[in-house]
């Protein structure tokens, strides 16, 4: 690949941001996304997501820019498309903006032109939904007067020190002059090095089966906490047993929300289901990391009659600390969160949520939910549902929302269990 390429990433989160930056640093690229206050930000070297300072922005200045005028997408001859795949209401694989994007680069797909997808998929669906769209609509054909590709994506919000080049990309392409051009095009940026796949099929497979490993053994460890906690037996003193014998995967207990781990499963099961197979095994952990929301209320109830018998429930204050699907992370898309404040609303009616990470009008507007600083001295139970800097190693901070022999719910085993009542 030359300098003379210009590329186009159509969607600039938490994928598409990176990779036009570092990307930046070698070609000239033209950064797209419908959402014009997004962009307005970008080009104000702000990043809300909080993955890049303003410094991050002027090593490539000249080269990125960022923009909602889809007509610039014509000088491009390399589409990155980068658009989110969620599951809607019944857990169904939601294309439609995968569809949008392929629409839009179809409508300036020239001959000798390449398409690489990031967006998680299931196995098939980059030759099977993906290119009939740019052909159709572009009428032009695959292989023959332009190429296409899947390099999946793994960026992990949140996450400093394995940033985009530090982390082995895989590649792949529609045929093997276009697998080597593509994996050549991500070596120049990923300094960890590139997996060239032998097919676009196995390069998506590859991606999805990452979350899928990840929600089953995190499902085998909430399973496991919430046998545990009935056997009065910390769970955390038994992985950290458990991890001393050298094949021991440690997983901790915890909600798993968020556009990857607790959204990818649903793809794969969709895809066995079109060749009459039910993956009973994926959906069984996603049932049980679903409920894992309900259950920790349950614990927490339990724990409640038992202890403070006396106490009339729905009267008493609940703090839950910490939004967002993951720490350090600002993100709350499919914040299982929400579900625990919900389920909680049932058992008392005063509950209070901080999180110094989110945007407050982000989270009003999507969940219609309020973020509102703690009183202090206030609280009869502080949970810590998503431990974020602000909230780790400052035990004071955590005591001192709560009233005099409060509960504290510390719901990832963050302090040690002396500090707290309850944890899962």
């Amino acid at each position: 690949m030359k300098k003379k390429n210009i590329i186009g990433i159509i969607g600039l989160g938490y994928v598409g941001l990176p990779l036009a930056l570092t990307f930046g640093k070698y070609f000239k690229i033209i950064g797209y996304d419908i959402n014009i206050k997004r962009v307005n930000e970008l080009n104000s070297k702000l990043d809300v997501t909080k993955q890049f300072k303003k410094s991050d922005f002027k090593n490539n200045s000249k080269n990125v820019f960022f923009t909602s005028n889809e007509l610039l997408l014509d000088t491009c001859n390399i589409y990155i498309i980068t658009v989110p795949t969620p599951v809607n209401k019944k857990n169904k694989p939601d294309l439609s903006l995968l569809k949008k994007a392929s629409l839009l680069v179809s409508k300036y797909l020239k001959k000798g032109d390449y398409v690489i997808y990031e967006s998680t998929v299931y196995p098939g669906c980059t030759n099977n939904f993906c290119i009939p769209v740019l052909e159709k609509n572009s009428r032009l054909k695959l292989n023959q007067d332009f190429f296409c590709g899947y390099s999946p994506e793994r960026v992990n919000p949140g996450e400093k020190s394995r940033t985009i080049d530090k982390i082995i990309k895989i590649t792949s392409g529609s045929n093997a002059k276009s697998s080597l051009v593509i994996d050549n095009l991500y070596k120049k940026i990923i300094k960890a090095g590139t997996y060239r796949a032998s097919s676009i099929k196995v390069a998506e497979a590859a991606k999805v089966i990452e979350n899928v490993q990840r929600d089953l053994n995190i499902a085998l460890v909430n399973e496991l906490s919430l046998i545990f906690n009935r056997l009065k037996i910390d769970t955390t003193e038994v992985l950290n047993a458990a991890a001393t014998k050298w094949n021991f995967h440690s997983y901790r207990p915890g909600f798993v929300g968020g556009h990857c781990i607790g959204v990818d499963p649903y793809y794969l099961t969709a895809a066995a289901k079109k060749v009459n197979y039910k993956a009973n095994v994926i959906l069984a952990g996603r049932k049980i990391n679903n409920l894992m929301s309900k259950n920790s209320i349950n614990l927490l109830i339990e724990y409640i009659k038992k202890n403070k018998k006396k106490t009339n429930m729905k009267n008493l204050k609940v703090l839950i600390l910490g939004f967002s699907f993951k720490e350090n992370c600002p993100d709350i898309r499919n914040t299982k969160i929400i579900d625990l404040y919900n389920y909680c609303k049932k058992f008392f009616k005063k509950i209070d949520i901080y999180d110094p990470q989110v945007d407050l009008n982000e989270v009003e507007n999507y969940y219609n939910v309020g973020i509102s600083y703690p009183k202090k001295k206030y609280y009869d139970i502080v949970m810590l549902a998503v431990p974020h800097r602000y909230f780790t190693n400052n035990i004071n901070l955590i005591r001192s929302y709560g009233k005099e022999n409060f509960i504290f719910f510390d719901m990832k085993s963050t302090y040690h269990k002396k500090f707290s009542n309850l944890r899962l």
